[in-house]
This record gives structure tokens, C-alpha cells and sequence, in this order.
């Protein structure tokens, strides 16, 4: 009996072992995947960054000598362009009133929807605010000339026919097209970023609500006291990662709502590569610009961090 149960024993172990083995190549397995595809599609085509230090030629390839050394000439070019300053000092003003008026929206929005009492209205507006995300830029342009055209817009013939005001020229002004453009920006992106806060808000623990009301307090006072602190850490987390942005902007949203008529205010770097680099097939040119917007987001990010810490916050790393 003794022998039959030590056997049985060490086959329960067998098992056990083998079975924790199997998970662990499993385990293996699944990050493997992931690390191998970023490893081809993220850092071998990093390799390129060389472009920007060479007279490329698109048909000698990178390593040839049809595509010699020139250190930093493309660099030089682009600081000697008038347009590159021009596009550079677009791109910081638009990102930095993205930042002043798009970053704190979803963390109100959020907060209003915490306070709203009745769950169904809550999930329906919920839903509804972040529909906008999944629409594309070139949909969002299409709105925006539509409800905003001089004659025809709906903005407009409102405006006439109850306040006597207009009609404006929203998108051939530039100030005005500034304001649209953020507009626009805030209500694409304000319902996805609420999501955030709100999975936030409900990791606060709820006993911290339930002494304040004990104590006497109002809505305003926990909310001041007791939501803000919570969602505190996830603020400046994000917020450090959009100053990291900060010199950074994608081509979509400024190409497909600019015109020729507001291209000094609106032409930033992305539409400045597209245009002068892509277009005009100057690679070498388009992986300088796109090498030194790199390099400067990366300083904002490590200063933001590094600030966020001094002040006694955990920061991203």
C-alpha cells in the first residue's frame, strides 16, 4: 500500500511538472510573437534613419554607393527652409492648445458623468460622446465644410437667421480656421479619453465616499477631495505623454482640413514632409525632419518625466 500510494504520488508530481512545463512554453510561446513581430516591423526599419545622412537614391538602394555620405546636409537644408520654421511653429502652437483646451475636456466630461445619477442615460451618453473616435479625419473635414460653409452651412443660416451675425468664413480665415481646428479636435477625442478617466474613477476605493458623507460632505467636496487625488496619477501620466507629442502631429486631421488660403497657419510638419519630402521624392530630406521631430519629443518626454518627479509624482518610468 505504502509502494502503490508513493507511486501514485510521484505521478501526481510527474504531472503536475509536466502540466507546468506545457503552460510555461505556452506562456514562451505567446510573448514570443509579439516581440518577434516588433522586433521586424519597429526596429529593423530603424536602420533606415542612415537615409538621413545620405544622398539617397531610391533606385541604388540604402547601402550602396549610389547612395553616398553626406553627413548633415539634409539637416542643414531643412534649417536653412524658411517653410521647415514656418511648419515647426505651427505644429508646436496647434499641439499646444490641443494641450490647454483638449486635455482637461475628458477629464470634466468624465466627471460629470460620474456624478449623473440615472445609469441608462449614463451608458447612452457615454456611447454616444465616443462614436466620433471611430469616424476618420477626411469624415470629420467632410462635417466640418458642411456644417460651416458661408451660404449653405448650417452653422452659418443659423447664425443670420437668429442673431443678424454673418455669415463667416470659418475655414478660409486663419484664426477662425485655428478655432475649428481644435474645436473639431476636442469633439473626435474627448468621449475615447473619458473612457480612461472613468475606469479610473471607479478603482477609487468607495468606503472613501461613504466616511466623507458620514463627515458631512457635498458632492463639490468629494469631488475635489476625493475623485481628483484618485485620478490624479492617471493625469499625469497622460499628460506627460502628450507633452511628449508635443512637437510630434499626424498628417490626416491638418491635410484634410487646411486650404491654400490658411496654409501659413496650417501647414505643419507632417503636411511639410508630405509635400516638400514624399512628393517631391526627397527621402533623405523627409528622415531628417522626421529623425529631429524624434530626437525633440524624446527630450519633452524625458524632461516632462523627470519634472513629474521632482514634484513627487511616479511618472511613466
Amino acid at each position: 500500500m505504502v509502494e502503490k500510494a508513493a507511486t501514485a504520488k510521484s505521478e501526481v508530481k510527474s504531472i503536475n511538472q509536466s502540466s507546468y512545463f506545457r503552460r510555461s512554453w505556452m506562456l514562451y510561446a505567446m510573448l514570443a510573437f509579439p516581440m518577434i513581430f516588433f522586433i521586424i516591423f519597429r526596429y529593423i526599419p530603424m536602420t533606415n534613419i542612415v537615409i538621413a545622412f545620405k544622398d539617397y537614391n531610391i533606385f541604388q538602394g540604402v547601402w550602396s554607393e549610389g547612395s553616398p555620405w553626406v553627413g548633415f546636409k539634409w539637416f542643414q537644408r531643412a534649417f536653412a527652409s524658411r517653410d521647415f520654421w514656418n511648419a515647426m511653429r505651427n505644429t508646436i502652437w496647434l499641439n499646444f492648445l490641443d494641450l490647454v483646451l483638449g486635455f482637461p475636456a475628458p477629464i470634466i466630461l468624465a466627471l460629470l458623468l460620474n456624478e449623473v445619477v440615472f445609469k441608462s442615460f449614463k451608458k447612452l451618453t457615454q456611447t454616444i460622446i465616443y462614436l466620433p473616435h471611430f469616424l476618420s479625419w477626411i469624415i470629420v473635414s467632410s462635417i466640418a465644410s458642411r456644417l460651416l460653409a458661408p451660404t449653405s452651412g448650417v452653422v452659418n443660416i443659423f447664425l443670420v437667421n437668429n442673431f443678424g451675425i454673418g455669415p463667416i468664413d470659418f475655414l478660409m480665415d486663419k484664426g477662425k480656421w485655428v478655432m475649428t481646428y481644435i474645436f473639431f479636435g476636442i469633439w473626435k477625442e474627448m468621449g475615447w479619453g473619458t473612457i480612461i478617466y472613468l475606469a479610473a474613477i471607479t478603482g477609487i476605493n468607495p468606503e472613501l465616499y461613504e466616511a466623507a458623507e458620514v463627515d458631512g460632505a457635498g458632492r463639490w467636496r468629494k469631488l475635489w477631495n476625493i475623485t481628483l487625488p484618485g485620478l490624479k496619477p492617471t493625469i499625469v501620466i497622460l499628460l506627460i505623454m502628450n507633452i511628449g507629442r508635443i512637437l510630434g502631429i499626424e498628417l490626416d486631421r491638418p491635410y484634410t482640413m487646411m486650404n491654400n488660403i490658411v496654409i501659413e497657419v496650417a501647414d505643419v510638419l507632417s503636411t511639410l514632409v508630405y509635400r516638400v519630402g514624399i512628393r517631391s521624392f526627397q527621402f533623405s530630406l523627409t528622415a531628417a525632419i522626421g529623425l529631429f521631430q524624434s530626437v525633440i519629443c524624446v527630450i519633452f518626454l524625458v524632461s516632462a518625466n523627470a519634472l513629474a518627479k521632482k514634484f513627487g509624482e511616479r511618472g511613466i518610468w
